[in-house]
């Protein structure tokens, strides 16, 4: 049975650590590519996944009451974040403000999950991003939750499948555009036996993708724009109709030069 009292102090255990690797670096590649002005990572303030980020504005959004100093995966701390303490279903952010929201595991810890994704849908600016990670309910971890025990992190956790993830996105008008999954090896408890399961890491993307312990989901918010509909107009008509001031011109010009002849 799991004796830590968080999500973060979890990630400090070998099995946290696995994960936490692999996570920095689907963040640090997909952040690196996203271009806006404000973004914001909700969850897991501890921990600097807006690092690649080119973003000038960044913050760490958090409901707990302290907010500490984000750290990355190899322990470098950075003071370049605004800090924000909120709820997650109702984040004070502006309507359309923001150009990018990263989501680490903050569905699967929350009652409300669905109306979160609402909450970001509304904060983000047409054509904003917004980056999941969750946990796999279809993978070993999985099976580990299903049958093991559910106290401490992460099972304590409720893990939505990647099916009703996209289902959510879809309804609130967003398009997945990347996805992946990683962590193919168990949950084990050992940092050594943990290494000597590395193999199942290549293994896993080529023969179970989808059966990764963790996916990743990068969906866009997209807002159907307005269309002008211009006349299909009759060429011959118009052409017809087009040299008449220049016709009346003419005559009027011709008229007065045989007036004053």
């Amino acid at each position: 049975m799991s004796t830590v009292n968080s999500l973060t102090d979890w990630f400090a255990s070998p099995q946290g650590q696995y994960l936490l690797l692999r996570e920095q670096d689907f963040f640090d590649q997909t952040v690196s590519d996203i271009f806006g002005f404000n973004a914001v990572q909700l969850g897991l303030t501890e921990f600097e996944f807006l690092r690649a980020s080119r973003m000038p504005l960044r913050a760490v959004a958090g409901n707990r009451a302290g907010l500490r100093a984000c750290k990355s995966a190899d322990g470098d701390k950075s003071a370049n974040y605004a800090k924000v303490r909120l709820i997650m279903d109702e984040l004070p952010f502006e309507s359309g403000s923001l150009d990018m929201v990263v989501m680490p595991h903050v569905l699967e810890f929350n009652e409300n999950p669905h109306q979160i994704l609402r909450e970001v849908e509304r904060v983000l600016m047409p054509e904003g991003h917004v980056i999941i990670a969750g946990f796999n309910p279809r993978s070993l971890w999985g099976v580990r939750r299903a049958f093991g025990s559910k106290m401490g992190y992460p099972w304590r956790g409720n893990f939505i499948s990647l099916p009703r993830i996209k289902d959510w996105l879809a309804l609130l008008g967003f398009e997945v555009v990347s996805g992946r999954f990683a962590c193919y090896a168990p949950p084990l408890l050992n940092a050594k036996l943990i290494q000597r399961m590395r193999f199942m890491e290549p293994a896993g993307d080529r023969w179970w993708a989808v059966c990764g312990g963790v996916y990743f989901l990068q969906a866009i918010k997209r807002v159907p724009g307005m269309r002008p509909i211009k006349p299909r107009w009759n060429e011959g008509l118009v052409g017809k109709l087009l040299p008449v001031a220049p016709k009346l011109g003419r005559e009027v010009s011709q008229k007065s030069k045989t007036g004053t002849e």
